[in-house]
C-alpha cells in the first residue's frame, strides 16, 4: 500500500493551497445546516411526554458531546501520525483542533448541567459519564496549555501528540460508562446500528444539527490550520510571496 498521499498531505504548503478552497464553503454550509437543525429542533419539534420542553436542549447538548469525543479521537490519530511518521501537518492539526474540541466539551458540560438540573434536581453529580466528560475537557486544556507554555515548538508538538494519544483511553470510558456502571445519565440518544428510540419528528432535526456541527467544525479547523501554517512557515519564500500578493498574515 502506498503512503504517498499521506506525505502529500504532510506538506504544509500543499495542504495550505488544497484547503484554501474548502474552508469557507464548509464553514458556511455547516453553519446554515446547523441553524436549520437548531431552529427545527428548538421551535418545531414536539416536546417530550415526560420532560416536556426541557428536552429541547438535546439539540445542542448531544451534537456538542459527540463533537467533543470525535475531535479528541481525531487528535489521538493525528498524535500517532505525528509521532510515527513525523508528518508536520499532524502537529498543526492538533494545534488547530484542540481549542475547538475544548469548546465543544465545555458546551456539553454546561448544557448537561442545565439539563441535569431539570431532570435530576442538581446541577452536578459525580456520575461516571459526567466525570469522564470533565476529564476530557481537562485533557483538552492540558494540550492547549502545553502548546502555549513551551517555547520550543518541536517539544510542544511532541508533548501535545503524546497526551492526545494517551488520552484516547478516556473515550471508551465516556461511551460505555452508562453500561459499565449504574449511572443517572441516560444511554445513547441514537446509534448507527440501532433504531432511534425517539420519533422521527425529534431525531431528524437532531441529525441535521449533528451534521451541521461536524461540517462547521471541519471548516473551522481548516481555517485555523491555514493560519498556523502561515505562522510556522513565515520565513519561507512561498509565504512571503503570499504576504506580498494578498496581504495575508
Amino acid at each position: 500500500m502506498s503512503w504517498a498521499w499521506l506525505h502529500k498531505f504532510g506538506s504544509p504548503k500543499w495542504f495550505f493551497y488544497w484547503s484554501y478552497a474548502w474552508a469557507r464553503p464548509l464553514f458556511v454550509s455547516g453553519l446554515l445546516v446547523l441553524v436549520v437543525g437548531l431552529i427545527w429542533g428548538l421551535a418545531f419539534a414536539p416536546e417530550d411526554y415526560q420532560q416536556g420542553n426541557s428536552v429541547r436542549i438535546i439539540y445542542l447538548h448531544v451534537p456538542a458531546a459527540m463533537l467533543a469525543q470525535s475531535c479528541y479521537l481525531a487528535l489521538g490519530i493525528a498524535g500517532l501520525v505525528g509521532l510515527v511518521w513525523r508528518i508536520k501537518t499532524a502537529a498543526i492539526f492538533i494545534n488547530a483542533m484542540a481549542p475547538i474540541g475544548a469548546v465543544m466539551a465545555f458546551i456539553a458540560l454546561v448544557t448537561g448541567a442545565i439539563w441535569g438540573k431539570t431532570a435530576w434536581g442538581a446541577w452536578w453529580v459525580w456520575d461516571a459519564r459526567l466525570t469522564s466528560m470533565l476529564v476530557l475537557f481537562l485533557l483538552y486544556m492540558g494540550i492547549i496549555a502545553l502548546q502555549n507554555s513551551l517555547e520550543e515548538v518541536a517539544l510542544a508538538d511532541k508533548s501535545a501528540a503524546v497526551i492526545s494519544l494517551v488520552g484516547l483511553i478516556n473515550l471508551p470510558i465516556i461511551k460505555y460508562s452508562v453500561v459499565w456502571w449504574n449511572t443517572l445519565h441516560q444511554g445513547a440518544t441514537f446509534t448507527l446500528t440501532d433504531k432511534p428510540a425517539m420519533p422521527a419528528s425529534m431525531w431528524l432535526p437532531l441529525l441535521v444539527a449533528v451534521i451541521g456541527f461536524y461540517v462547521l467544525v471541519v471548516g473551522l479547523v481548516l481555517w485555523r490550520m491555514q493560519s498556523d501554517i502561515l505562522w510556522r512557515e513565515r520565513r519561507t519564500s512561498w509565504v512571503k510571496q503570499e504576504v506580498t500578493k494578498h496581504g495575508v498574515y
